[in-house]
This record gives C-alpha cells, structure tokens and sequence, in this order.
C-alpha cells in the first residue's frame, strides 16, 4: 500500500510538473508559431511539420494577384518579425504573408509601398481574415521567390542563428 501511495505521489508531481514546461515550450516554439502564419522556418505541409507556416500553405488553394502595395508591415514573432504586405486589389485590400525578416531582408528585391506587384501564394484564412501565404512576389521581370511548389519554405533551415 505504501508503494502504491509513493508511485502516486510521484505521478501527480511528474504531471503537476509537466504542464508549466508544456506551456513554457509552447510559448517559445519560434518562428511560425503565433500571430504569423506562413512565418515558420520548418517547411512542407501536414502536421508536426513546424509552426502555423507550413500548415497554413495548400497548394491546392495557389492563386495569383495583382495589385499595388499599400503596407509593408513587421509583425513581432518570438525570434523574428515577419513581413507582410498589404496590397490594393481594386476596392479590396488583401493582407500577404511573405516570411520572416531574417530571409525576406537578406534577398535582392526590396518591396516598398507604392510598388506594383503580383503575388502568386496560397489563399487561407487567419484569424477569420483572408490573407495569402506568399511563395513569390514579382515587382517588374525581379522575382522574390520565398517557398516552393509545396509551400516549403526557402529559409528552412537557417533561422535562429543558423
């Protein structure tokens, strides 16, 4: 009986553990997770796959659009910012994901307010708005190529100091 109350008791302290480093783990998943979708550094669709990024592209839903953009915005993540853009389609504004700061700065084609562009990316929907996860923007014949036909993005791997 002893035993019994002794490998309880060490059970109810291993859970009671558990759940704070649970959530503490959570709260530092990275890039990806959070308020970016399309932001995550680890690729490819399907679960377990990384944070919301990978998840978030279908490329079943890949569309294209044209429109001038009106917002180049950094959105604060754990690790990184990510980079959006809001682009003016007609009387409609769509929100599009491009990925984090790291890559989006490190590549030659610098989108400025005012450019016209044309976005080829995934449509989805987060927190109840529509945006696009990006897999490439081109201003003029100048490409910024940011996932592949998957939806992997071309930054795996190198986030976090890697």
């Amino acid at each position: 009986m002893r035993n019994l109350a002794t490998k309880l008791g060490f059970i109810v302290l291993v859970g009671t553990l558990s759940a704070p480093l649970a959530a503490a783990a959570q709260a530092n998943a990275g890039p990806g997770s959070g308020n970016c979708p399309g932001c995550g550094t680890i690729g490819g669709p399907g679960p377990g796959m990384g944070g919301a990024g990978p998840r978030a592209f279908d490329p079943n839903a890949v569309t294209t659009i044209q429109g001038k953009v009106v917002d180049v915005q950094r959105i604060a993540g754990h690790r990184h910012e990510g980079v959006h853009l809001l682009v003016a389609m007609g009387s409609e504004d769509v929100a599009v994901h491009l990925g984090p700061d790291f890559y989006v700065d490190a590549q030659t084609l610098k989108l400025a307010k005012g450019d016209q562009v044309e976005v080829k990316g995934a449509r989805t929907t987060f927190d109840g708005h529509p945006v696009i996860i990006a897999q490439e923007v081109r201003r003029g014949d100048q490409v910024l190529a940011l996932r592949d036909a998957n939806g992997v993005p071309l930054w795996r791997g190198q986030g976090m100091g890697r």
